[in-house]
């Protein structure tokens, strides 16, 4: 791939994944911990409330993803992937400058508008990916996917590090809860230069039609399930990352109540957590990659990553997490990488965006509603409950793809 092309994609996806590591240590201690001094629930609203909420603010960021993500698709198709990153990036910088400001406020609403706001316009990851494919030849396709997840991690490394670190006046005096998403905001605004100087035009032959509808998103979830090859990839795909937002959602939450974490200790696990995705995703994934399918590497991924996290229920003490970290980091890196692959790998380069942009709505879809259910299981059960339907849901997802492809056992041999 062209160096320019390369280092914009992924910039943008370190940016894209940096903007949501921040978020992971500090919006649970606005919304779920009372004894933190960011929380922004008023005196007399109960925790419950605040993880009801949780479920809320984490759900309508995928919410809005699901109906603009494949319009941007479209669009990246029509009018090229640059001027649409470009937008995507922009638009991802204004809206944490309105969660810093909703912040310093204790406006809620305030929260919400950006979550929503960077939803309809973090068309990030779905255009970089097309990109990607732009770029790429099949036989290495899934070699740089699995870059792509390398610094995916980098970022999944260094946003909840950021995160914590700024967030605590312990490091500087004038650090707060807002001060990560200033940093954010200033990283998606250079970016976005950057993408607009530097980043070639990687779209060769631009689609000649546009038509675009807002029920686009439920258009393209049946459109999904109309590919008879890729039904069963979709199918699982909806289901891992459902039960991954199950996970992510509320983890947070669960070494809060577990093990007394604040937003520096959250940062720092997140770190670590990162550090072996981004080792899976650089390492693994390429070892993997040149011996076994896609089809084969899902088949066992997906069972040890939905495993892994049911793992995590054993310890009693914190630092027996960072025996199971490893395991869990590298089967969920090389379930990610192979999924989208596999989407990608499915279809004609004509239709790369628009197929890209229909994975980023079944993605979409799928990140939405566990996180309101989850906040209700968390108010109901225990807040640590969200985590263990995650790991089932991820199980499940595994047997759903092998059954389902039971019928393309010939192409599990390379």
């Amino acid at each position: 791939m062209n160096k320019k092309i390369l280092f914009s994609v992924l910039l943008t996806v370190f940016i894209d994944m940096l903007g949501f590591g921040i978020l992971i240590p500090v919006i649970p201690q606005l919304l779920t911990n009372p004894s933190s001094s960011f929380y922004l629930l008023p005196a007399g609203f109960s925790v419950n409330y605040g993880y009801i909420l949780l479920g809320f603010l984490t759900a309508i960021f995928p919410f809005m993803q699901f109906i603009a993500t494949p319009i941007l698709g479209e669009l990246s198709d029509r009018f090229g992937r640059k001027p649409i990153l470009a937008i995507s990036l922009f638009g991802t910088s204004i809206s944490y400058i309105i969660f810093a400001i909703g912040i310093i406020t204790k406006n809620l609403p305030l929260l919400f508008i950006s979550r929503a706001f960077d939803g309809v316009t973090g068309g990030n990851i779905a255009v970089a990916q097309a990109v990607i494919a732009d770029s790429t030849t099949p036989e290495n396709r899934v070699k740089n996917f699995g870059l792509m997840g390398a610094v995916f991690g980098l970022g999944f490394i260094l946003g909840p590090f950021i995160g914590g670190k700024l967030s605590s006046p312990i490091l500087v005096s004038w650090f707060n809860a807002s001060t990560p998403f200033w940093f954010a905001a200033i990283l998606a605004g250079i970016n976005t230069i950057l993408v607009i100087y530097f980043l070639p035009e990687t779209l060769k032959v631009k689609s000649k039609y546009l038509s675009l509808h807002i029920s686009r998103s439920l258009k393209n979830i049946a459109k999904a399930f109309a590919f008879k090859e890729l039904r069963p990839i979709f199918a699982t795909l909806f289901l891992f990352q459902s039960g991954f937002a199950f996970f992510t959602t509320f983890f947070s939450v669960f070494l809060i109540t577990k093990f007394s974490f604040n937003q520096g200790s959250i940062g720092n696990y997140f770190a670590y957590v990162g550090i072996w995705i981004a080792f899976s995703q650089a390492v693994i994934t390429k070892k993997f990659s040149h011996n076994f399918s896609e089809r084969q590497i899902l088949s066992f991924s997906l069972f040890g990553t939905g495993a892994f996290i049911l793992m995590q229920f054993v310890p009693t003490v914190w630092w027996g997490l960072l025996l199971i970290t490893p395991f869990f980091a590298i089967f969920t890196g090389l379930s990610q990488a192979n999924l989208i692959s596999l989407v990608s790998r499915s279809v004609g380069p004509k239709i790369q965006g628009e197929i890209l942009g229909i994975n980023a709505s079944v993605q979409a879809l799928a990140q939405t509603i566990p996180p309101i259910i989850s906040g209700f299981i968390a108010a109901g059960i225990m807040p640590r409950a969200p985590v263990f339907v995650a790991g089932i849901m991820i199980i499940f997802s595994g047997f759903v793809f092998i059954i389902f492809n039971r019928t393309h056992q010939n192409n599990f041999i390379k």
